[in-house]
């Protein structure tokens, strides 16, 4: 994934999504030969020149100061989790970061103990690229059965686009999974030489029908809490709430799901 033209592709769509009235822009007359705002008009908000927001949007400006990236935030109208993603992409790591892969990821022991004495409501752990890292039996019935998949499958994002049952049984299923894309792209941006998190991409791309136009939207979504509708054949309508805890477990980002009917 080349750092530069994805700085570049999430900045054009950022401001391409204003128009000069959400902008508190007036009209000056010209044609407007793009859908949103201009590079001048986003400088402009900012307080930068012409040049440095295009060099920047081009990946020639080097790393902003925090002010600038703060003025580009209020500029562009970017939410939390778009923030932190810019932040991501200008954030060249260096070649020592690139080398080292990450870490094996964990559940830790209370985690586990946890999922067992939940033992009337669903509950799952989600680490990096939404991969299911355990599971309880309820979440194994009403979603799917994790455990008996290969562990390079047991991913939340591949259920939600690949899995043909994951379209009947999830309420809203076409924005649960467009959301489940913007929490891969987040990803990618904190951890753009992931070789897993760049096959499941690819995978998803190849497969998904969907996947490339909300991938190319470049939504991004930090998930620390939601609820989803699941629809089960035998027991019915259920409701899953999540929530993310990682300054607590910061292995993992672990979302335990609970269901009530």
């Amino acid at each position: 994934m080349d750092s530069r033209s994805e700085l570049a592709d999430f900045l054009r769509t950022r401001r391409n999504r204003l128009t000069p009235d959400q902008a508190g822009l007036p009209e000056d007359g010209r044609i407007r030969r793009v859908p949103g705002l201009r590079r001048d008009e986003i400088a402009r908000l900012a307080g930068v020149s012409t040049e440095y927001y295009t060099r920047l949007e081009q990946g020639r400006a080097g790393n902003p100061s925090p002010e600038v990236l703060s003025a580009l935030s209020r500029a562009l109208r970017l939410d939390a989790s778009e923030t932190e993603h810019l932040q991501d992409l200008l954030t060249r790591p260096n070649t020592a970061t690139r080398r080292t892969p990450a870490g094996p990821q964990r559940v830790r022991p209370g985690l586990h103990l946890m999922l067992r004495t939940l033992q009337h409501v669903p509950a799952y752990v989600l680490g990096r690229r939404t991969d299911v890292l355990a599971s309880n039996k309820l979440a194994r019935a009403v979603l799917t059965d994790f455990d008996a998949l290969p562990v390079p499958a047991r991913n939340l994002a591949r259920y939600y686009l690949l899995d043909a049952s994951a379209r009947q049984t999830v309420g809203g299923w076409e924005r649960i999974a467009a959301e489940t894309v913007g929490i891969l792209r987040l990803e990618a941006g904190r951890r753009p030489h992931d070789r897993q998190l760049a096959d499941l991409v690819g995978e998803l791309t190849l497969r998904s029908p969907e996947f490339t136009a909300w991938w190319n939207d470049h939504r991004v979504l930090r998930c620390t809490h939601g609820a989803k509708l699941h629809h089960h054949p035998v027991v019915g309508d259920l409701t899953c709430t999540s929530s993310s805890s990682p300054s607590q477990f910061p292995e993992t980002r672990n979302r335990p799901c609970t269901s009530t009917t």
